[in-house]
């Protein structure tokens, strides 16, 4: 019986740190644009200009 006073207490602890975590990352903006990087794979990159000066 103790042992499952045990769990049930690591378990809490467990949950509790998730949702700290959870939170933290909602409040530092770890979540709001999730749409955008999705699309970003898709842009064409814009073509590298040769600041070098020479010609061909």
């Amino acid at each position: 019986m103790s042992i499952i006073l045990l769990l049930i207490g690591c378990s809490l602890l467990i949950a509790i740190g998730f949702l700290i975590a959870f939170i933290w990352s909602v409040r530092s903006g770890q979540v709001e644009d999730t749409s955008t990087p999705a699309y970003r794979i898709l842009d064409e990159d814009k073509p590298v200009e040769d600041d070098s000066g020479e010609e061909e």
